[in-house]
């Protein structure tokens, strides 16, 4: 069953711009593994939080280094997720988090869906 879905596009000129005006805006968001990626990729993860945020029907209160995109050996993104993001994912039931993200022609996206297997 799905729980929640969440979509979110980020201009990558715009995240980069946010960054040169705010010192500390993607460490703010972002794990040290992640703010050391390329820009497109951490523009994408940003967008992959927000996504995330939509998908488990937030209204505040998750801190997003307890949400980290990491990839597999094959590329396949996915959330290790611990803490206050963990915490309102048990809260609503969710045993699976899927997550797409791409980066192209200046756009960073993410797609979240989040599920509980039925038994």
């Amino acid at each position: 069953m799905i729980i929640g879905i969440g979509v979110d596009v980020c201009q990558i000129d715009r995240y980069a711009a946010a960054e040169q005006r705010r010192p500390g805006f993607s460490a703010r968001w972002l794990t040290p593994a992640e703010v050391a990626l390329p820009l497109s990729s951490r523009a994408a993860r940003f967008a992959a939080k927000e996504a995330l945020a939509k998908a488990l029907l937030s209204e505040g209160g998750l801190r997003w280094h307890d949400a980290e995109v990491t990839k597999d050996d094959h590329g396949r993104p996915s959330f290790l997720i611990s803490g206050t993001v963990a915490a309102r994912a048990a809260e609503l039931g969710v045993d699976r988090v899927h997550l797409s993200i791409s980066h192209d022609a200046g756009i960073a996206a993410a797609y979240v869906i989040c599920e509980r297997l039925d038994s």
